[in-house]
């Protein structure tokens, strides 16, 4: 069996981090349990990364552009209405599929307001690049409309909170939303 190259083991210590940030959070998270996950040694994780947050921020940046992604690859060929669908059915699909990929973004939103409360600013910087990043790429897609961009997004946040919290798809809460974008 072959070794794994180092950028081999830090994209497993990458995946290995989303699961179990997604699962609890910045704080609740040791890095031995990560190490654990990955098969590897604390000291050979900090070989690959300086700290905890380093991982933590590049768990972050992999859900961020992991869902630019899916965007990315369900506006392929569409405009108007229809692009929008196609954006939040994907998008629907990912939380569902992978639903570390929700619980990931909601411990980040947590773990930076945790910072900044700290005051600790430069934590977030990075985070709300990458946001702004997947915010643009959404807004020109979608024609670089402010108020499209903006509905959107809320649109996108409510579906988080409403399934982090674990609403099931009957439930009246989801009755503003378009059948083709409510959980199944």
């Amino acid at each position: 069996m072959a070794r794994m190259s180092a950028e081999d083991r830090r994209e497993s210590v990458v995946r290995a981090a989303v699961a179990e940030f997604a699962r609890s959070g910045y704080n609740g998270t040791s890095t031995e349990a990560i190490a654990k996950r990955v098969g590897v040694s604390q000291p050979y994780l900090f070989r690959l990364f300086p700290g905890k947050q380093a991982i933590f921020l590049a768990a972050a940046e992999r859900c961020l552009a992991d869902t630019r992604a899916v965007f990315m690859k369900a506006a392929e060929g569409l405009e108007g209405e229809e692009l929008s669908q196609a954006l939040a059915q994907a998008y629907q699909r990912l939380i569902v599929d992978d639903p570390d990929k929700l619980q990931m973004q909601m411990q980040m939103y947590a773990a930076v307001a945790a910072a900044e409360a700290a005051g600790d600013h430069e934590f977030g910087e990075r985070l709300r690049l990458n946001w702004v990043a997947m915010w643009d790429e959404i807004h020109l897609l979608l024609g670089a409309d402010q108020g499209e961009t903006t509905s959107f997004l809320a649109y996108g946040m409510l579906i988080n909170t409403l399934a982090s919290m674990g609403f099931p798809a009957g439930h009246r809460v989801w009755s503003g939303f378009h059948l083709a974008t409510r959980p199944s």
